[in-house]
C-alpha cells in the first residue's frame, strides 16, 4: 500500500494558492512499541496551520520544506501497540494530511472518541470538536460571560465564531457579529442567534460602527482576527470588559509585518482584561463543554455549520479558500480511499 501526503511545496507569500502544496506518496508506516497507526477519515483545516508554514518557530515547530502538512484529524485505528487502543477505535489527534499517520501517547490532542450515532461523524471534528470546545471554554473560562451582557465575535461566520455566536445566544447574552460579506451577514442574523451584526467592509470607520451598534458597550470580545478589528473593538468596549484572544487571522498571512494597534490604551482606561489561550492548556474543561455542545446539538438549539471538501488531493485548494476568507462555517477534507 502507499501513503498519499500533502506536503509543503513553498513557503507561502501571503494568502497560501493551491500551488503551495503538493501530492506525494510515501510507504505507510508501521507501529512500534508505543505506537499505532491510524487512517485519516477527515482533516480539520485550521487556521493557525497558516503560522506553521512560513519557516519560523512559535509554539510549535514550523514544517519543513517537503515535510507533510501537520493538522488535526478524525481518523481509525488500523494497527496499535499502544496500551488503550484497539484496531477500529475512532480517535481524534494531531496528524497530517495523509493517508495513514503514525501515532502515539505524545500525540498533542490525542483522544478516543465515542460518537453518538445519532450524530455525523464529521461534527466531532468542528461543532463537537476543537471549534466547539474553543467556543465553548474560551467564552466561559477567560470571558466569563453572563446572561444580559453584550458580546462581541469576530469572523463570526467561521468555524469557531459561528459557534461562539450561538453559545452566547444559548447563555442568554445580546451577541454582534462581525463579518466581511452579506452573505455570511444573513447567516449570522439569521441562522446563528446574533442580534446585529457589521459587516467590516462597508463601514468606512468600524469603531463608530462599534459604537453605534453596542452603543452601552462591549461586556466580552471574542476575538478571533486581531488586527485592525481589535484595535476597533478596544473602543467598543464597556468598563470591566473582556476580551478572549482566541486568533488572529489577519496578520496570520502577513505574520513579518502585523498590523499595529493604536488603541491598547483602553485596556488601562477602561479596565479592560485580555487574555489569549490555547485550548490544549484547559483539557479539564472538555467534558463539560462536550457535554452541553452533544445536548444543544442533539436538541436543534445548536446549528453546525460544515464546508466539506472530498479528496485528500484537494486539501491545499480548500485550505487556500479558506485562508481567502471564502468560506464559512468548519472546513474540512473527508479523505477518502487512496
Amino acid at each position: 500500500m502507499i501513503n498519499r501526503q500533502v506536503v509543503l511545496a513553498a513557503h507561502p507569500q501571503g494568502v497560501p494558492v493551491a500551488d503551495d502544496f503538493r501530492l506525494v506518496t510515501a510507504p505507510v508506516p508501521s507501529a512500534g512499541p508505543g505506537q499505532m497507526v491510524v487512517r485519516n477519515l477527515y482533516l480539520s483545516l485550521e487556521a493557525a496551520i497558516r503560522s506553521w508554514l512560513d519557516g519560523t518557530a512559535n509554539y510549535f515547530e514550523p514544517i519543513a520544506l517537503g515535510g507533510a502538512i501537520r493538522g488535526p484529524s478524525i481518523a481509525r485505528v488500523e494497527t496499535s501497540q499502544l496500551l488503550g487502543f484497539e484496531p477500529g477505535d475512532l480517535v481524534f489527534g494531531l496528524h497530517h494530511w495523509e493517508d495513514y499517520s503514525l501515532s502515539d501517547g505524545n500525540t498533542v490532542l490525542l483522544r478516543k472518541l465515542t460518537p453518538n450515532p445519532a450524530l455525523p461523524l464529521s461534527w466531532y471534528a468542528g461543532a463537537l470538536g476543537g471549534s466547539g470546545q474553543t467556543a465553548y471554554v474560551g467564552l466561559h473560562r477567560i470571558g466569563g460571560i453572563k446572561p444580559g451582557e453584550t458580546v462581541l465575535v469576530s469572523a463570526a461566520a467561521g468555524a469557531t465564531g459561528s459557534m461562539a455566536c450561538q453559545i452566547a445566544a444559548l447563555e442568554g447574552c445580546r451577541v454582534v457579529g462581525i463579518v466581511g460579506a452579506d452573505d455570511k451577514a444573513e447567516v449570522v442574523l439569521k441562522e446563528l442567534g446574533a442580534h446585529a451584526v457589521v459587516n467590516y467592509r462597508k463601514e468606512p470607520d468600524l469603531a463608530a460602527a462599534l459604537a453605534r451598534t453596542c452603543p452601552e458597550g462591549v461586556n466580552v470580545y471574542f476575538d478571533n482576527v486581531g488586527g485592525a478589528t481589535l484595535d476597533a473593538a478596544l473602543m467598543a468596549m464597556a468598563q470591566g470588559g473582556r476580551i478572549v484572544g482566541c486568533g488572529m487571522i489577519s496578520d496570520y498571512n502577513n505574520a513579518a509585518t502585523p498590523t499595529p494597534l493604536y488603541n491598547l490604551w483602553q485596556v488601562v482606561e477602561r479596565q479592560l482584561k485580555m487574555q489569549g489561550f490555547l485550548l490544549y492548556s484547559y483539557l479539564d474543561d472538555l467534558p463539560a463543554a462536550s457535554a452541553a455542545l452533544e445536548s444543544w446539538l442533539l436538541s436543534g438549539k445548536l446549528k453546525a455549520m460544515e464546508n466539506i471538501t472530498q479528496g485528500l488531493p484537494e486539501a491545499g485548494a480548500a485550505y487556500s479558500a479558506m485562508m481567502a476568507g471564502t468560506t464559512q462555517g468548519k472546513n474540512l477534507v473527508a479523505v477518502g480511499e487512496g
